[in-house]
């Protein structure tokens, strides 16, 4: 929940009368309005982001899942921007970024790590910590496999990286990535349906009155917007490439031992909680949690995931 700081004027007089409202004078900070919401050119396309926290500070840059965006984030932030400089890209065919036709944009993960990658360098992050969900575990890895320097630790929130982490929902993923033409009505119809949707939020959570429903509906709106099915049909389909990494992406874990953090959300329906373990056998040391939560474990547990992401980075911070 957003927590508001709010800037009280001094009393004027003695007079026990005074306003109980805000004088014109006065600065009222909200949690929100630390957040910044910009845009910049990459390769003639528009990338929005949100940024806040000072430039100096250490950087965590978030990247998000399907079919969400850096929206996310947007109660995560606030609970860490007071210590961290924080930015949130969308990318490429998400949120309020350009979303270019499927004929004129290859939307593949290679092409997107490009876009995050020179991003980075455009708006100035020369290190960062990477905060991964879903889809932002394979743009994170391809970041790290090629700038392991500019990596000062890892985040995984319900981001697969060995095929330990696919469960059985995945059968038919991989027949559509066997057999695109067989299998494409299949997945269309039930990959970007609302009801999957829905699933990809509540899961198996026991608590499904925490979950604000307008999460599912703007996302199903988003992937109702011309063009959108053919671009996130794209994408899922080079998510093959992904799975194809996983053995490089492993290896890179076990030689580089980086600072891990993993936020797991045990109602996740797609990503199986044995991935936690693969994450621990590659680097021993890993810091691991379940959480109560989801796919997008934030939506139930922000609190509890901004304290341990405080707590981790200190400790790190701390022994550098």
């Amino acid at each position: 929940m957003f927590r508001t700081a709010v800037l009280l004027a001094a009393a004027v007089g003695a007079s026990s009368c005074a306003p109980a409202f805000a004088m014109p004078h006065e600065q009222v900070t909200t949690a929100r309005t630390a957040i910044s919401y910009r845009t910049v050119d990459i390769d003639g396309t528009r990338i929005f982001y949100r940024e806040a926290g000072r430039r100096d500070a250490p950087t965590i840059l978030l990247l998000h899942g399907f079919p969400s965006s850096s929206r996310m984030f947007e109660r995560l932030i606030p609970l860490l921007a007071d210590r961290y400089h924080l930015v949130a890209p969308d990318y490429p065919g998400f949120g309020n970024s350009d979303a270019p036709p499927a004929d004129r944009f290859a939307y593949t993960f290679d092409h997107i790590a490009t876009i995050v990658d020179k991003f980075t360098q455009v708006v100035g992050i020369g290190r960062y910590a990477l905060y991964m969900n879903d889809y932002g575990g394979p743009i994170g890895f391809r970041l790290a496999v090629a700038h392991p320097d500019r990596v000062t630790a890892l985040i995984v929130q319900n981001a697969v990286a060995h095929e330990d982490g696919l469960g059985p929902a995945w059968e038919s993923r991989k027949a559509f990535w066997r057999d695109r033409a067989g299998h494409e009505a299949d997945i269309r119809k039930g990959f970007l349906s609302l009801q999957t949707t829905k699933l990809r939020h509540l899961g198996s959570s026991p608590n499904a009155e925490r979950y604000d429903p307008d999460l599912w509906n703007d996302e199903y709106a988003f992937l109702q917007r011309p063009g959108e099915a053919d671009i996130q049909t794209d994408l899922f389909y080079d998510y093959r490439t992904n799975v194809a990494a996983y053995p490089e992406w492993s290896a890179w874990l076990r030689a580089h031992r980086p600072p891990l953090l993993v936020l797991w959300g045990r109602y996740d329906p797609f990503f199986a909680p044995a991935e936690v373990a693969a994450y621990k056998r590659d680097v021993p040391d890993a810091e691991v949690h379940l959480l109560d939560g989801g796919h997008f474990a934030l939506d139930e547990a922000v609190d509890e995931s901004a304290a341990l992401i405080r707590t981790f980075l200190a400790r790190r911070e701390t022994r550098r």
